[in-house]
């Protein structure tokens, strides 16, 4: 059975317990896919957490895309005052991986698309570490570590236009169900092409039940930090990050919950499975 495994301590020591035992495939130039986030954002990860694993892992960098909305992060030069601002370029020099264009990945078995519009960047690396901040979003129900590969290592251009637009309709015109499947099948590109080489690790923490891209706008979270959860798969990491959300206790629960269940979040679960994204059934172990 797949292993999760989880601490409750959310600090940099926390975080390098669990990558510590899932990070036997990565290897060569690695990429960790982060949430550099808007100007300011409340809810974004500890910096510090991010400079420690950064600094763990031998020749890794860190990585984003541009943005598909009205966002100082839609240009690179402004994705960079960003970076600048929220300090993330104070410890490393960030690749945005579609600054100079994209590539195609291909998507195994989708039913929405046969390939991805990707950052051309992505293909510059051997191995992924995906480093999520766990929380709500405004139209995929809930951001796991599926949201975080499907949407930010789409372009800014072509692939989040991809996931987010039916062709001549309203930029949001894809949502709900057919929104989860689209996001599931980009997450599998990314997946495919650096398995078995790619790892995942949720931070759940200051879960509002908006996104970082919300930035100051964000609504403050309701529910209490639970701590950080690492798998190698990366269905199984999301499937127990909700699973721990929805132990909370009705009051914490009840914004995330309505959240996630009105947007259909939870079919990004079940489509993941049937597109063979990975397991459900997870073995939960605990590290202190």
């Amino acid at each position: 059975m797949v292993k999760v495994y989880f601490t409750k301590d959310i600090s940099p020591e926390g975080l390098l317990k669990l990558y510590n035992k899932v990070n036997k495939d990565i290897q060569g130039k690695a990429a960790i896919k982060f949430h550099t986030g808007e100007p300011h954002g409340p809810n974004i990860l500890p910096k510090a957490m991010v400079k420690a694993l950064y600094d763990a892992v031998p020749n890794s960098h860190l990585v984003e895309t541009n943005v598909y909305y009205d966002s100082p992060r839609q240009t690179t030069e402004g994705h960079r005052k960003v970076l600048h601002i929220n300090g993330w370029d104070s410890f490393a020099t960030v690749d945005i991986m579609d600054e100079e264009g994209t590539v195609m990945l291909p998507i195994k078995g989708g039913k929405h698309f046969k390939e991805m519009s990707m950052g051309s960047h992505i293909t510059n690396y051997d191995s992924m570490i995906v480093l999520t901040h766990f929380k709500g979003h405004t139209m995929g129900g809930f951001g796991g570590s599926i949201k975080n590969i499907a949407i930010g290592c789409a372009d800014g251009k072509i692939g989040k236009k991809m996931i987010h637009t039916y062709p001549g309709q309203d930029q949001w015109s894809v949502s709900k169900g057919p929104f989860m499947e689209h996001m599931v099948e980009s997450a599998k590109a990314t997946v495919d092409y650096f398995s078995p080489h790619i790892t995942f690790i949720n931070v759940l923490r200051r879960m509002s039940v908006d996104c970082d891209c919300a930035g100051v706008a964000a609504a403050e979270p309701t529910a209490r930090d639970i701590g950080i959860l690492a798998s190698t798969d990366i269905l199984a990491v999301d499937q127990a990050s909700i699973d721990m959300v929805y132990q909370l206790p009705p009051e914490e629960l009840h914004d995330l919950k309505e959240r996630i269940e009105s947007r259909e979040g939870l079919h990004q679960l079940d489509y993941g499975e049937e597109m063979g994204l990975g397991s459900r059934k997870y073995e939960l172990i605990e590290i202190e």
